[in-house]
């Protein structure tokens, strides 16, 4: 009879302690990402950061531009995957990112505009020190719907399209196209304030103009409407829409912004520069991060892999810039 109690007992023992065992191993499993959408930070693993690359410890955040906020996660992802720092990527729009660096909320603005001048002096007031990299370059797409037979825009042709001097899309050449459906970024986007500045010269949008709260939005917009027709990064490009060739004028050749080389040689006519901005001149995290969006491989096939270009003829004036702040380039 003591026999048996003593094997009943010892069962029961091995019986709990494989519960515990079962429960601690769950919980170890079961642990909640710290990832929360549209955000792109370090993990806090340990066996994590016994794989990175020696670099300088710290935090960066980065907000801005909606063109650039599928290029700056993924210039983050690739950074931290081989360094230690953790940078954090949120949109909102250039306009957006500009506000907060000028209010000191972040250490880098993305933008795919300049500081407007009243923006560089409310900077200068709350003591902010502006400094302009560039980091990569975009051909600012003409989108059309994927069964619109347009292929060909000048530039005054697309001016008179946004403005509405242009209705109807068979002063355009396509007799079934019927009344022009226009879309736009918002006023807060950077590629709104330079589509309006560098293509329509300041004039008011098209009546009846839609304005959407992000690249995405319009080219989707776009996919759905026969008659639609809008602009934004050529990294926003899907096989629903399509990319018109552009000319400067008609004594010039129709370009794509689909090819680099368009891009680098300036004959793509709405080709533009993309910024980070930064408060003060760089220095530990901030620089090597800085170096290395803007100098390696790694960073340059994120470029490629977004469908954006490397900053090519615009190397030397980030060249000048760092000799100015004399930093080694």
């Amino acid at each position: 009879m003591k026999s048996v109690l003593k094997k009943a007992t010892l069962l029961i023992g091995l019986v709990v302690l494989l519960g515990l065992f079962v429960g601690c191993t769950q919980e170890d499993e079961t642990e909640p990402s710290e990832e929360a959408e549209g955000v792109v930070s370090a993990s806090e693993s340990d066996d994590d950061d016994q794989t990175l690359e020696e670099g300088p410890e710290g935090y960066l955040r980065a907000q801005g531009s909606d063109t650039m906020v599928n290029l700056g996660q993924a210039f983050a992802e690739a950074y931290m995957s081989e360094f230690q720092g953790s940078v954090a990527v949120t949109g909102g729009g250039s306009g957006t990112g500009i506000a907060a660096l000028i209010n000191d909320d972040v250490e880098i603005a993305q933008a795919s505009r300049s500081f407007s001048d009243e923006e560089l002096e409310e900077a200068k007031n709350n003591n902010v020190d502006v400094h302009q990299f560039v980091v990569g370059q975009d051909g600012l797409a003409v989108y059309t719907n994927e069964n619109n037979p347009i292929e060909e825009l000048t530039v005054q042709q697309v001016k008179d399209v946004f403005t509405g001097e242009i209705t109807e899309w068979s002063e355009l050449g396509w007799d079934e196209g019927g009344e022009i459906s226009v879309f736009s970024r918002q006023s807060n986007s950077g590629t709104y304030v330079y589509f309006n500045e560098n293509i329509m010269d300041g004039e008011d949008w098209a009546p009846g103009a839609q304005f959407m709260s992000g690249s995405a939005a319009l080219v989707e917009g776009i996919s759905q409407d026969l008659s639609g027709i809008g602009y934004s990064g050529i990294g926003y490009n899907v096989d629903t829409v399509n990319v018109a060739n552009v000319a400067i004028d008609e004594d010039h050749d129709y370009v794509s912004p689909l090819e680099a080389d368009n891009i680098n040689d300036g004959s793509y006519p709405i080709a533009r520069p993309l910024y980070f901005y930064t408060n003060g001149v760089p220095e530990g995290l901030m620089l090597h991060y800085l170096n290395w969006v803007i100098k390696s491989d790694e960073a340059q096939e994120q470029l490629n892999a977004t469908g954006f270009y490397g900053v090519g003829n615009y190397e030397e004036q980030n060249k000048e810039l760092y000799e100015e702040l004399d930093l080694e380039y």
